[in-house]
């Protein structure tokens, strides 16, 4: 159950490891979409218990989390979703290509130099890993001084809360959590732009301050790590699909088409949760009230395309699967994660054509994320491409070669 992505099962839902696991499409998003029968609440519950050891180490830090954006099932959930919601419109994602396109660009300028040399490179590290961050940081004006705690922060609450590390591991995860706590409610307290409005929205609401805080949590864990994990496995992924390459490169097809076959067949969350709150049926399977319901949200993107195992950008139901959720927890910063994709796709397509794959990512264990580490990757003479070459954006134009020396970072 922690490694969901290398598992198959045909059954659309059975029962398993204390949860009703639905894998059919439809069932999924009748769950997604019924927050009265099947409520978010256990979202954010820690899969493996946390030790009172680890609960005094996070209470010292003053950690204390209310319901966030996902696992809110109460009043306040639609205006703290709409104010996250406005902050990442698609004019204001838009607003952000070429700034994107420029970081992306230099960066796999610096890449392709490193090739030449004969050096390996991980693509996790140079095009994934900090990226969404960057992109984040800059839409809702996030104040970020240090990347790599950032990161670590991330990936640590995800282990701490999705993952089962043993009990000493759990009170290294709870260190790093809580120390990072201390960060968020300084931001909390004040952060200009999305935080400042949060803060007056609380403020205006009577939520307090702990709403803030908990509502920067999820956006910075969710809002940038999940994007990181996508760009990886994508990259992974098309790195294995020459065709699907070539014809990218060659504008056969788009990048956004790419993208949308990638969430539906690497999506970096491979499942959620949700609570039964009503008896129901799903699928012929008896539900109770009070039953975790594990929503296999990988395996329902398999069964909605005409060829579910086949990497084909543009195949019919391509576009239906639920990377993102369904309803109102639909996650809001679905049209951010496809622009960056599309971005990061376009511009380093050309450079994978000339690659083998000396490290293919490596996911622990986890029941809801991927967590890929790493994508090695060196130059192969055979098939070299020109770092001018690129793949068509998502609107079928050939984006600009950049003129000059262009630097390896932005």
């Amino acid at each position: 159950m922690f490694r969901l992505w290398r598992i198959r099962r045909d059954e659309a839902v059975w029962r398993q490891d204390g949860h009703v696991v639905v894998a059919d499409p439809a069932l999924v998003r009748r769950v997604l979409t019924d927050p009265a029968g099947f409520a978010p609440a256990n979202a954010l519950d820690a899969v493996t218990p946390i030790p009172a050891t680890a609960l005094r180490i996070l209470a010292s830090h003053g950690f204390r989390l209310p319901v966030t954006l996902a696992n809110n099932g109460t009043d306040s959930h639609p205006g703290l979703r709409q104010i996250v919601a406005d902050a990442m419109t698609p004019r204001r994602v838009e607003a952000l290509r070429p700034w994107l396109t420029g970081v992306v660009r230099r960066r796999v300028s610096g890449v392709v130099h490193e090739l030449r040399d004969g050096r390996s490179v991980d693509l996790y590290q140079r095009l994934a890993a900090d990226i969404p961050l960057l992109v984040l940081a800059r839409l809702v004006e996030l104040p970020v001084d240090d990347v790599s705690v950032v990161k670590l922060f991330s990936r640590s609450a995800l282990e701490l809360f999705w993952a089962r590390p043993d009990t000493a591991r759990q009170r290294e995860l709870a260190t790093v959590v809580g120390e990072h706590h201390r960060w968020l409610r300084e931001v909390a307290r004040t952060g200009p732009g999305l935080v400042a409005r949060l803060r007056e929205h609380c403020d205006r609401e009577g939520l307090g301050e702990d709403h803030v805080v908990a509502a920067l949590f999820f956006l910075v864990v969710a809002g940038q790590e999940t994007t990181s994990q996508f760009l990886t496995l994508l990259l992974a992924r098309l790195a294995a699909e020459p065709r699907v390459r070539e014809d990218l490169v060659a504008g056969v097809v788009s990048a956004e088409s790419v993208v949308e076959e990638g969430l539906r067949l690497v999506p970096p969350i491979v499942s959620w949760r949700r609570t039964a709150t009503v008896d129901a049926d799903l699928g012929g399977c008896g539900v109770r009230a009070g039953d975790s319901v594990l929503l296999w949200l990988a395996e329902a993107g398999r069964r909605v395309a005409a060829d579910g195992d086949a990497f084909a950008p543009g195949q019919r139901g391509s576009r239906r699967h639920l990377a993102f959720g369904a309803g109102a927890h639909r996650c809001t910063g679905a049209q951010l994660a496809r622009m960056e994709a599309q971005v990061v796709l376009a511009e380093s397509a050309p450079l994978l054509r000339g690659t083998r794959v000396e490290a293919e990512p490596r996911c622990p264990a986890n029941l809801s994320f991927r967590m890929p580490d790493r994508l090695v990757v060196r130059r192969v003479q055979e098939g070299w491409i020109q770092p001018e070459a690129r793949a068509r954006n998502s609107s079928g134009d050939r984006l600009p070669a950049p003129s000059g020396m262009i630097p390896a970072r932005p």
